[in-house]
């Protein structure tokens, strides 16, 4: 969403901002090409240049700029080129950029923002070109990474307090710190231009980036040969000793073989003039910094003496003290000693008393071996010890087996599933054959086999017989009928009403899911300050709150159907099946209806 822009916006601004906000991601980088034409429409400078930029800035193009920097062009259509020249307009779109509005957001975190975007962007193209093999190739991404570098010249030349943020960056150290001659060289003409422009940006970075950079640059004076960098390199530190003495100082302290590498290996190279200046410099500090050692080495003795005299006076004062604690950590020690030979004898004396009591034990074995071979008759003492043997195999043998089982247990995983799995299938067919046996007992009635026509006459003159001594209640034709109508009203009513009762309890069923899952989306709803159109549509819809329970549903079965099938063979047999009470009537068949019996 824009900020507040203005009352009257630039309608190509507006128009442009709105496309960019209805398209696609791959249609984006295309779309914010056209910034370029707006910004070349007027002149650099004028009113209208700057209203322009404001509009760009309140509308939140620069911010898509900035983001797009971040993605891979390799899949993008129109690729690296696309992002260098965004690289460029987002560099001219914040240069002379005066935002009214929430400065602060602006300078401390859009800026550095853009310089952090446009730095990796710089890195992705140094990569691709040192990974080129085609001329071509390796000639487009380095016209695409100076572009990019350029931007960044050109936005730290229009904000200098961004300077410091360049050097900084990580991406910069790294751009910086490459074997690749060409991409060097550019990064330290943007070295140079950030130098240029700021001179004093080196005292407010800090110490461990100041020398990073600065032993990068000795690094590359003494790794290679190439006048191109040797003459860069000489030029960058010339300006860094022009810049402040206290530089100066630092490069002959902590590069003190740096002045024989300059006269060795780079006089007579073509940049002399820049060399000798650099030379003069640091010969300079060097004849200054003499004296002033002089002078530190008496100032040191002096507090070294002072020092030293008060630390003794300290010390007399301290000794009747110092002696007590002496005496106590001396016989703390001592006691500590005695202690510890006290543990070590009373080690010594356990482990005699165990050997000792192993050496009893082995004596007082042996003799009960020798009483038992006196007892035994020689004859038997083979069969005795052939006895004994074989006990101590069993033994020794019912421990090994144990350990070798438990061993063997954890490495068993899967046949231990597989036990599981066979005691839940034989579980399951034997509810299924205890049903079978169930179904049996109740099976339809039959007549006996084998029954004779005396007997089939005696049982039917027995059933006669209780017929006349139970007589059923006699009804005439007109009241059977007005019996049956009546009964047939009522059951008509009970059918509808038990229609209409299922209408209900489906309905009530159907509010409860309904009810229950339009919970669950007010649960998992975001805040109303994150809220968007789309979740609004979640709740003012009536089918989506029914798809998503479905779609809720249908994962719960999905889940179930990836069980293993020998999980979900005992859910088919966990109730035993219910018989009623009228499939029992009906197969005992004994029912009497006005006087007779009907099978």
């Amino acid at each position: 969403m824009a900020r507040a822009g203005p009352a009257a916006a630039e309608p190509r601004v507006l128009a442009l901002a709105a496309r960019v906000a209805e398209s696609g991601e791959r249609d984006v980088p295309q779309l914010l090409l056209k910034l370029k034409e707006i910004l070349n429409s007027v002149s650099l400078g004028c009113e209208e240049s700057k209203k322009i930029k404001q509009d760009i800035y309140d509308y939140d193009l620069t911010q898509y700029c900035m983001l797009v920097l971040r993605q891979d062009h390799s899949r993008l259509r129109g690729g690296w080129a696309i992002a260098a020249q965004l690289a460029e307009i987002l560099s001219h779109c914040c240069v002379g950029l005066e935002v009214r509005e929430d400065p602060e957001e602006f300078y401390k975190k859009f800026l550095p923002s853009a310089i952090d975007n446009l730095l990796f962007l710089g890195r992705r193209l140094q990569a691709r070109f040192i990974r080129a093999i085609k001329d071509a190739e390796k000639r487009d991404f380095l016209r695409w990474f100076q572009t990019v570098t350029d931007a960044i010249c050109w936005l730290f030349g229009g904000h200098v307090q961004l300077a410091a943020c360049v050097l900084q960056n990580d991406h910069f150290l790294q751009l910086l710190i490459t074997d690749d001659v060409d991409t060097a060289i550019t990064m330290m003409s943007v070295l140079h231009n950030i130098l240029r422009v700021n001179s004093s940006v080196l005292l407010q970075i800090q110490e461990e980036t100041l020398h990073s950079v600065l032993d990068e640059l000795v690094y590359k004076l003494s790794s290679t040969t190439n006048p191109v960098i040797g003459n860069a390199a000489t030029k960058l530190l010339l300006l860094v000793a022009k810049s402040c003495k206290q530089l100066v100082k630092l490069l002959t302290t902590r590069y003190k073989g740096l002045k024989g590498l300059l006269n060795k290996q780079w006089t007579g190279k073509g940049f002399d003039r820049a060399l000798n200046q650099l030379l003069d410099a640091l010969y300079l500090e060097q004849s200054n910094g003499k004296g002033e050692v002089q002078r530190q080495h008496q100032a040191a003795c002096i507090i070294q003496a002072l020092w030293r005299g008060f630390q003794t006076r300290k010390r007399l004062k301290k000794l009747p003290q110092a002696v007590t604690t002496l005496q106590r950590s001396f016989r703390a020690k001592r006691e500590k000693e005695l202690q510890h030979l006290k543990k070590q004898k009373e080690d010594e004396a356990l482990k005699l008393q165990m050997q000792l009591q192993r050496q009893r034990a082995m004596r007082l074995f042996h003799e009960q071996q020798l009483a038992l071979l006196e007892i035994i008759h020689a004859s038997q003492v083979n069969k005795y010890m052939e006895e004994m043997e074989g006990k101590s195999a069993v033994t020794i043998q019912r421990f090994w087996r144990g350990y070798r089982a438990r061993r063997n247990f954890h490495r068993q995983r899967q046949s231990l599933k597989e036990y599981k799995a066979a005691v839940i299938i034989q579980r399951a067919a034997c509810k299924f054959l205890e049903k079978r046996r169930r179904r049996r007992l109740l099976s339809p009635w039959k007549d006996p086999k084998g029954m004779t026509d005396e007997q089939r006459l005696a049982l039917q003159q027995k059933v006669d017989d209780y017929i006349k001594l139970h007589p059923a209640s006699q009804m005439s034709e007109e009241m059977s009928k007005e019996l049956h109508m009546h009964a047939q009203e009522k059951l008509a009513q009970f059918l509808w009403r038990s229609r209409l009762d299922q209408r209900a309890v489906q309905r009530r069923e159907a509010l409860l899911a309904q009810v229950n899952t339009d919970v669950e989306l007010l649960m998992n709803a975001p805040g109303l300050a994150e809220a968007t159109e789309k979740d609004l549509d979640v709740f003012m819809s009536r089918s989506i709150p029914v798809a998503t329970r479905a779609r809720q549903s249908h994962n719960t079965m999905l889940k179930y159907t990836r069980w293993p099938w020998w999980k979900k063979l005992e859910d088919e047999f966990m109730e035993d099946d219910v018989i009623p009470d009228d499939a029992l009537n009906a197969e005992l068949g004994t029912l009497f209806i006005d006087g007779r019996k009907s099978f």
